[in-house]
């Protein structure tokens, strides 16, 4: 698999990552040893987690399988903190204090002493932005994360953020922004690429395939065993079975017909190839579902039906 620099840092990264959101929840032990064999064999080196994914339970199953199935340095282990769970429902807090704490809690749960890349997961209002970014900086000075990032940033705070640790000396320069970003969702074009591409950070693109809608899975119905027959993921898939979305999964359909590819092929060389895009991150839930996805790495869509794609999914301009 190609490896790409990671925005403007020494960072080289596979060109796409393996996310594990998961883990430790529908994919158990067995298709997560799968799944990160054959990513790690395919050339894959990016592998995306967070503290907040299963409460712990995605670390904890991937950091069980560092060392003993692969090699700590075949791999660029990513995590991200913000997000708390441990009361009721679903709270961001990026306070300094919570932020290592969280790092602390999720070198334990890997097993290791330092992550290649921590990310903040969110953005929030409650917490001065000098205070957040304080505990990138400590993290990369402690020796507990090697870079930094962020993640679901608007345009302005990727600006905003990205600016302030370039302000000074001795601040770590952030070196990506994970954001959502595919055919049926390409919003992050209009502020969030153009700063990313302005102050150095490399984009990773969060549900490249749509949430799955992109497979062209939902075409005739909804399968028994997909996401969107999961109470837990029916209303976060659901937002893309529209007549607009349609449109576009067809078109796909089409492009992928003619080429003799997947849909899923088509729709993932289109986000991976996009300016600024360092690697998507792809999170099928078997190892089937990933060898049907890595032969797109030999695969470059023509340039026409990049235009295609292009015009079909603009939407109404902003």
């Amino acid at each position: 698999m190609q490896v790409r620099r990671l925005g403007r840092s020494g960072l080289e990264v596979s060109r796409l990552g393996l996310g594990t959101l998961t883990w430790g929840h529908s994919t158990d032990e067995h298709e997560a040893r799968e799944l990160l064999v054959s990513f790690v064999d395919a050339g894959g080196t990016l592998l995306d987690t967070s503290a907040s994914y299963g409460d712990g339970a995605s670390e904890s199953l991937l950091g069980s399988l560092i060392g003993d199935t692969v090699r700590r340095d075949e791999v660029v282990l990513a995590t991200k903190a913000g997000i708390d769970r441990s009361g009721s429902g679903r709270r961001t807090d990026t306070s300094r204090g919570f932020l290592l704490d969280t790092l602390d809690a999720s070198l334990g749960r890997l097993g290791t002493d330092h992550v290649d890349l921590w990310q903040v997961h969110v953005w929030d209002d409650r917490t001065p932005i000098e205070e957040t970014l304080s505990a990138l900086d400590i993290a990369v000075a402690s020796g507990r994360a090697r870079y930094a990032g962020i993640s679901n940033y608007a345009g302005w705070q990727t600006a905003q953020a990205a600016t302030w640790q370039v302000a000074a000396p001795g601040r770590t320069p952030l070196v990506s922004t994970q954001v959502e970003y595919s055919l049926l969702n390409r919003e992050v074009e209009h502020e969030v690429i153009p700063a990313a591409e302005a102050l150095g950070l490399g984009v990773l693109p969060w549900s490249p395939l749509g949430r799955g809608v992109l497979t062209g899975k939902y075409r005739h119905g909804t399968p028994a065993d997909s996401r969107a027959a999961s109470q837990a993921f029916a209303r976060y898939v659901g937002e893309y079975l529209g007549d607009e979305e349609e449109g576009i999964v067809e078109a796909v359909a089409r492009a992928a017909d003619g080429l003799g590819w997947t849909p899923a092929e088509v729709a993932l060389a289109w986000v991976r190839d996009r300016p600024g895009v360092t690697a998507p991150i792809i999170g099928p839930r078997t190892a089937a579902q990933l060898e049907q996805i890595l032969p797109v790495e030999d695969k470059t869509l023509p340039a026409q039906l990049v235009a295609a794609l292009d015009d079909v999914s603009a939407g109404e301009p902003a």
